[in-house]
């Protein structure tokens, strides 16, 4: 197997991994602050979560602590209770 083509493999999934919750996240601001043309620009462009972070950061005006938070509860796994 070419090792470029396996390292390619190893880049693109980073990419993914790191993209996906930017896009998931703005597209949920987007929908819950009805914006539509944001909602469809994310849906058609990818610009590996850069776009996605200057909509949260600057034009939906997120703080680090809410896309923290909302990062983390996204992840988490809901403990079960005991009893």
């Amino acid at each position: 197997m070419n090792p470029f083509f396996v390292d390619n493999k190893i880049l693109l999934l980073i990419l993914f991994l790191w993209t996906l919750p930017w896009k998931a996240y703005a597209l949920w601001t987007a929908v819950k602050r009805n914006e539509k043309g944001w909602f469809v620009v994310f849906i058609i462009v990818n610009t590996f979560g850069i776009l996605e972070i200057i909509y949260l950061f600057w034009i939906a005006k997120k703080k680090w602590s809410e896309v923290r938070r909302a990062f983390l509860k996204a992840i988490s796994i809901p403990s079960r209770k005991q009893g």
